[in-house]
Protein backbone atom coordinates (compact mmCIF):
# COMPACT_ATOMS: atom_id res chain seq x y z
CA UNK A 1 0.00 0.00 0.00
CA UNK A 2 2.97 2.11 0.92
CA UNK A 3 4.09 1.98 -2.99
CA UNK A 4 0.97 3.10 -4.17
CA UNK A 5 0.30 6.13 -2.03
CA UNK A 6 3.90 7.34 -2.92
CA UNK A 7 3.05 6.79 -6.66
CA UNK A 8 0.45 8.69 -6.19
CA UNK A 9 2.11 11.53 -4.35
CA UNK A 10 4.56 11.45 -7.23
CA UNK A 11 2.24 11.84 -10.38
CA UNK A 12 0.87 14.61 -8.27
CA UNK A 13 3.81 16.63 -7.41
CA UNK A 14 4.79 15.53 -10.99
CA UNK A 15 1.67 17.50 -12.43
CA UNK A 16 1.32 20.36 -10.36
CA UNK A 17 5.14 20.57 -10.58
CA UNK A 18 4.73 20.60 -14.71
CA UNK A 19 1.58 23.13 -14.32
CA UNK A 20 2.99 25.60 -11.84
CA UNK A 21 5.94 26.17 -13.99
CA UNK A 22 4.17 26.80 -16.73
CA UNK A 23 1.52 29.35 -15.16
CA UNK A 24 4.57 30.71 -13.33
CA UNK A 25 7.30 30.90 -15.76
CA UNK A 26 5.32 30.94 -19.39
CA UNK A 27 3.53 33.26 -21.39
CA UNK A 28 -0.45 33.61 -21.32
CA UNK A 29 -0.54 32.22 -24.70
CA UNK A 30 1.85 29.45 -24.84
CA UNK A 31 -0.23 28.05 -21.96
CA UNK A 32 -3.39 28.14 -24.09
CA UNK A 33 -1.68 26.98 -26.68
CA UNK A 34 0.03 24.03 -24.71
CA UNK A 35 -3.56 22.82 -23.05
CA UNK A 36 -4.21 24.77 -20.22
CA UNK A 37 -7.00 26.42 -21.23
CA UNK A 38 -8.10 27.00 -17.61
CA UNK A 39 -6.42 30.34 -17.63
CA UNK A 40 -8.18 31.76 -20.27
CA UNK A 41 -10.27 34.24 -18.43
CA UNK A 42 -7.82 35.17 -15.63
CA UNK A 43 -5.54 37.89 -15.05
CA UNK A 44 -1.64 37.22 -15.46
CA UNK A 45 -1.18 37.96 -11.89
CA UNK A 46 -3.63 35.19 -10.92
CA UNK A 47 -2.43 33.14 -13.34
CA UNK A 48 1.04 33.43 -11.67
CA UNK A 49 0.02 33.28 -8.10
CA UNK A 50 -1.75 29.97 -8.99
CA UNK A 51 1.14 28.58 -10.50
CA UNK A 52 3.67 29.67 -7.49
CA UNK A 53 0.87 27.72 -5.01
CA UNK A 54 0.76 24.51 -7.56
CA UNK A 55 4.92 24.85 -6.59
CA UNK A 56 4.58 25.15 -3.29
CA UNK A 57 1.99 22.18 -3.02
CA UNK A 58 4.47 20.10 -5.48
CA UNK A 59 6.77 20.47 -2.85
CA UNK A 60 3.71 20.06 0.03
CA UNK A 61 2.67 16.50 -1.44
CA UNK A 62 6.07 15.11 -0.87
CA UNK A 63 8.66 16.66 1.77
CA UNK A 64 6.88 16.90 4.59
CA UNK A 65 6.48 13.24 4.79
CA UNK A 66 9.45 11.95 3.33
CA UNK A 67 11.09 14.32 6.12
CA UNK A 68 8.90 13.57 8.59
CA UNK A 69 8.80 17.00 9.77
CA UNK A 70 5.20 18.13 9.71
CA UNK A 71 3.73 15.18 8.12
CA UNK A 72 0.10 16.37 8.64
CA UNK A 73 1.07 18.85 5.27
CA UNK A 74 1.09 16.40 3.12
CA UNK A 75 -2.53 15.40 3.63
CA UNK A 76 -3.98 18.99 4.31
CA UNK A 77 -1.45 19.89 0.68
CA UNK A 78 -4.18 16.56 -0.85
CA UNK A 79 -6.79 17.88 0.27
CA UNK A 80 -6.18 21.70 -1.00
CA UNK A 81 -5.41 19.64 -4.72
CA UNK A 82 -8.73 18.12 -4.43
CA UNK A 83 -10.92 21.38 -3.79
CA UNK A 84 -8.38 22.40 -6.72
CA UNK A 85 -9.38 20.36 -9.22
CA UNK A 86 -13.42 20.23 -8.07
CA UNK A 87 -12.72 24.13 -9.57
CA UNK A 88 -10.75 23.44 -12.13
CA UNK A 89 -13.21 20.57 -13.48
CA UNK A 90 -15.58 23.49 -13.35
CA UNK A 91 -14.20 25.50 -15.93
CA UNK A 92 -13.08 22.97 -18.09
CA UNK A 93 -16.91 21.71 -18.07
CA UNK A 94 -17.82 25.59 -18.95
CA UNK A 95 -15.00 25.40 -21.68
CA UNK A 96 -16.98 22.64 -22.58
CA UNK A 97 -13.24 20.11 -22.79
CA UNK A 98 -14.31 17.16 -20.99
CA UNK A 99 -10.42 14.97 -21.61
CA UNK A 100 -9.13 17.78 -19.47
CA UNK A 101 -12.24 17.15 -17.05
CA UNK A 102 -11.27 13.52 -16.92
CA UNK A 103 -7.79 14.58 -15.66
CA UNK A 104 -9.14 16.96 -13.14
CA UNK A 105 -11.13 13.86 -11.78
CA UNK A 106 -8.09 11.54 -12.22
CA UNK A 107 -5.60 14.50 -10.13
CA UNK A 108 -9.25 14.24 -7.61
CA UNK A 109 -9.00 10.92 -7.02
CA UNK A 110 -5.29 10.45 -6.57
CA UNK A 111 -5.67 13.55 -3.95
CA UNK A 112 -8.73 11.90 -2.17
CA UNK A 113 -6.35 8.63 -1.99
CA UNK A 114 -3.26 10.21 -0.46
CA UNK A 115 -5.42 12.28 2.06
CA UNK A 116 -7.00 9.45 3.14
CA UNK A 117 -4.17 7.20 3.63
CA UNK A 118 -1.78 9.95 4.80
CA UNK A 119 -4.87 11.08 7.59
CA UNK A 120 -4.93 7.47 9.10
CA UNK A 121 -1.01 6.98 8.98
CA UNK A 122 -1.06 9.88 11.71
CA UNK A 123 -3.71 8.21 13.83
Amino acid sequence: METFIWSCQIVLALGFLYSGVCKTFLEKNKIISMGQTGVRDISVFSMRWIGILELLGAAGIILPWSMNRIPILTPITAVCFAILMIFAARVHYKLNEPKNMLNNLLLFLLSIAVAYFRFRQLQ
